[in-house]
């Protein structure tokens, strides 16, 4: 079986609710996303019953715009590709639901896809905007996002060795959190990058958990650091978004004090662990991917080391159907296919030690 065709792609497996038309696995007719970023800000957080309503809101009016969007028909498309995990069990219901039923009516393979696969295979997509190679097995590949931080070797495709993993918080989830603290708009991430852009002192330091040789990520100690130095900056008070005790160039100081740790122990461990896998390439994906410090750093490091970073652009790093429909082409490739009776696994995993 050739990845030749179209798949229809659908995501949603936290709070963007995304539909796409992808070529090949590699080249985008449409990708289309609905995103639920400020229905959630005054939770601070994402409310996964919430975010399973409005999935169940926008993902018809998403499908209508991403069909227009691709100018195709039923006719060209080879397949439906669906999120199956991990995610909110709730958000993925609704995708898994929507695509067995457009799948069965249509009388196309059922293609189920890992989120953090998608991730990983975002790296191979193309449109007007990206024209890039593809990248060079074998290659190690680091997945940042609100609920995962982990880095993978590949030798090929479709096939994961996990190098290692986030002991207790991921990194999006400890931008959130920090970004909380800081009294920063939801999320944290972008929230904590533009802040810390406007820092003129660079003198605030966190700690780096590098917990010895290992590849393992850890970032509540550095959250717990945080939490600490803020609250004695404004007696104990903590903060909240609009109304923070905290002048704003010590938001910026202490912003740029975070993510500089954040990104110090990303960019060092991934480097690392290439050079000890032989990687040929190194490939960066997941929401914090969009993180413009984290890209530039790694990139550079990446260069020193002799190798070529493949990093999405930022619109393909945050969760979307393109990457589902990339990694689904792969899958179908290798004759994978799910029947109706395809469930969610909130918890699923990519790969195991």
């Amino acid at each position: 079986m050739t990845r030749g065709g179209l798949i229809l792609a659908v995501e949603s497996s936290c709070d963007e609710t995304g539909i796409a038309i992808v070529e090949d696995g590699r080249r985008i007719h449409s990708n289309v996303v609905a995103s639920q970023v400020a229905m959630h800000a005054a939770a601070g957080g994402i409310v996964p019953e919430v975010a399973a309503r409005a999935h169940l809101r926008w993902i018809v009016p998403v499908l209508d715009e991403a069909w227009a969007a691709a100018g195709v028909t039923w006719a060209d498309v080879s397949a439906v590709a669906v999120t199956n995990g991990p995610g909110l069990a709730g958000s993925l219901l609704v995708g898994i639901n929507f695509a067995k039923t457009l799948a069965y009516v249509h009388a196309k393979p059922l293609i189920p896809v890992n989120h953090l696969e998608g991730h990983l295979y975002a790296a191979w997509l193309v449109d007007e905007a990206r024209e890039v190679p593809e990248p060079l097995f074998p290659l190690v590949a680091l997945i940042v996002s609100g609920g995962h931080t982990f880095l993978i070797e590949m030798r090929d495709h479709l096939q994961y060795r996990l190098l290692g993993e986030t002991v207790d918080d991921a990194a999006g989830e400890a931008f959130d959190k920090v970004g909380r603290l800081l009294g920063l708009p939801y999320p944290g991430g972008p929230e904590i990058m533009r802040a810390a852009a406007g820092a003129t002192r660079h003198d605030v330091a966190f700690p780096r958990a590098w917990l010895g040789d290992s590849f393992d990520f850890s970032f509540s100690g550095l959250k717990t650091a945080a939490r600490r130095t803020i609250a004695a900056e404004t007696g104990g008070q903590g903060t909240s978004a609009g109304e923070t005790p905290l002048a704003d160039d010590r938001v910026a100081e202490l912003a740029y004090g975070f993510q500089e740790s954040v990104v110090d122990v990303l960019v060092a461990k991934t480097i690392r662990a290439a050079r000890v896998a032989g990687a040929r390439s190194v490939v960066l994906g997941g929401g914090v991917a969009a993180n413009r410090v984290l890209r530039d750093r790694l990139a550079a490091a990446a260069q020193n080391a002799g190798l070529p970073l493949v990093v999405p652009r930022p619109g393909l790093c945050t969760d979307n159907g393109a990457m589902i429909a990339a990694a689904g082409a792969r899958r179908m490739e290798a004759g994978v296919r799910a029947g109706l009776d395809l469930d969610a696994k909130p918890s699923l995993p990519l790969a195991r030690r």
